[in-house]
């Protein structure tokens, strides 16, 4: 219980630095990053089940951290992800990476998608391993050390 009370009181803690700072990232290189993000998160264990992907997606919809952008953009654009990690998902990976790994050069910004990660993935009261790799992956697409966040 430990545990999740910790992750719990991150995450939080998360998405109210995450607030502050999204304001200035309304840009759509973040906005496609976020949502390669939570698809990725979304297929993290190889998958999608359509329970998890509407669940996901309530998720987004309700983040606060998300909600400077329009909710329908969000939602074609994690839609768009979600189906290429199912038509193909080790083609959907690379290519969710790839849109993520656009923010190398802006640090902040990447660092803001890999707590949306976090935050997602933990949205559940369960981050599990599977979840842990992605955001451990894209943390690594963007040059960022997992460790940085406990990963």
């Amino acid at each position: 219980m430990a545990f999740w009370d910790q992750l719990k009181a991150k995450t939080t803690e998360m998405s109210s630095q995450l607030k502050t700072k999204t304001d200035q990232f309304r840009n759509k290189e973040f906005a496609n990053a976020s949502m390669a993000m939570c698809a990725l998160i979304a297929a993290a264990d190889g998958s999608i089940d359509p329970s998890e992907r509407q669940k996901t997606a309530a998720l987004i919809m309700s983040n606060d951290v998300l909600s400077v952008f329009p909710p329908e953009e969000l939602r074609e654009k994690f839609d768009w992800y979600c189906s290429k990690l199912e038509s193909d998902f080790d083609f959907g990976k690379v290519e969710a990476t790839a849109t993520i790994a656009k923010l190398k050069a802006k640090q902040d910004q990447a660092r803001a998608v890999i707590q949306i990660g976090i935050i997602i993935g933990g949205a559940d009261g369960f981050f599990d391993d599977h979840e842990k790799a992605a955001v451990r992956g894209a943390a690594h697409a963007v040059g960022i050390n997992p460790a940085e966040f406990d990963l």
